[in-house]
């Protein structure tokens, strides 16, 4: 059974005013223009359509692409509208949408609780003032911890998303914009290493040698730690790193920075490279190490990696990845022959 699937509703760059460093709207959702009402019911029935005859536990309308709620209240009701008539009828049990820190007041929340929306997303990106300044969020940190907070005591799931490796960023302010994530208790959070646009001033300062992107690794090491201090916190992280849409894919609108097809990948295999070789004792002639089929292909590593990693760390030594459905999500288990 899929738990959890997202009916997505992209509305590329719609309402939002503010013009930051790295945003090429139009890039990440491979869009033009926002979805018109008849197209969003169209999509909304072809998801449907696929999903109704399967087993699937909760079925949202996402909002994403744009910051929702800085798009004028007559149109965002449109939207919210359409979303609601499907909850009512019982066809989906959840809206979510994402938006700015800085776009968030009673107003907004009391109109966004008539609709039944349950999950709000802050694109924060970072918590360092200099790093906010320097990607033009137009906002402070201070601004984060207000809205988050009203989020919450309206009742709301509050959402954080981070990037890392903006302008002016380090290892040291990444790794405390995941702190302070943990303080304001979130139930998720989504890790985007940056990545450049074609088109956006963040091309224009890496062009001119003012910035300087993470390479992958360094965006992996920094992402592990960041992503290691949530989960154990209890955030749910839900993403790591841009979904790929076609452009993307292709590599037509990125120009250079931490992009990866399997990111998220990448960063979990190292996770679990380093727990199970810290599972491993001087005196063994063969490991076996087990997770369900769910983690499996991370426990191996993209492209194999963590396979490679044992098998040249220990040469001579055996290592077999098997699966075994008794483990949980995140679970693995390392069985040694002397």
């Amino acid at each position: 059974m899929k738990k959890h699937v997202n009916i997505p509703i992209f509305l590329p760059h719609k309402g939002c005013q503010n013009d930051c460093v790295f945003c090429n709207q139009k890039a990440i959702t491979a869009k033009l223009k926002p979805l018109e009402k008849d197209e969003m019911i169209r999509t909304i029935e072809t998801y449907l359509s696929t999903l109704l005859s399967g087993n699937t536990e909760t079925i949202e309308i996402a909002f994403f692409g744009g910051s929702f709620t800085g798009i004028p209240i007559k149109e965002q009701n449109k939207y919210l509208r359409i979303a609601k008539e499907y909850m009512d009828k019982g066809l989906i049990q959840k809206i979510r949408l994402s938006t700015r820190p800085d776009y968030i007041n009673k107003e907004i929340l009391e109109n966004l609780k008539d609709f039944g929306v349950s999950t709000i997303e802050l694109g924060v990106q970072s918590f360092d003032e200099d790093v906010l300044r320097l990607s033009n969020r137009g906002y402070s940190s201070e601004v984060i911890y207000t809205s988050s907070e009203s989020i919450k005591s309206y009742g709301f799931e509050l959402g954080i998303q981070l990037m890392i490796g903006l302008p002016g960023d380090t290892y040291e302010k990444s790794v405390q914009s995941a702190k302070e994530t943990v303080k304001i208790h979130p139930s998720v959070a989504r890790l985007y290493p940056t990545v450049i646009l074609r088109d956006t001033e963040l091309e224009r300062m890496y062009s001119s040698g003012v910035y300087h992107p993470l390479d992958i690794g360094s965006a992996v090491k920094i992402t592990k730690e960041m992503y290691s201090i949530l989960t154990s916190s209890g955030v749910n992280v839900i993403r790591i790193g841009l979904k790929s849409t076609e452009n993307i894919k292709e590599g037509r609108e990125v120009v250079a920075g931490a992009y990866h097809p399997a990111f998220g990948q990448l960063v979990k295999g190292e996770l679990i490279k380093e727990y199970l070789d810290s599972q491993l004792t001087e005196n063994f002639r063969q490991a076996i190490f087990y997770s369900n089929d769910r983690c499996f292909s991370n426990m191996i590593g993209n492209q194999k990696r963590n396979e490679i990693f044992f098998k040249n760390k220990y040469s001579g030594r055996s290592f077999s990845f098997k699966i075994d459905n008794s483990l949980k999500d995140e679970e693995y288990k390392v069985a040694l022959i002397k």
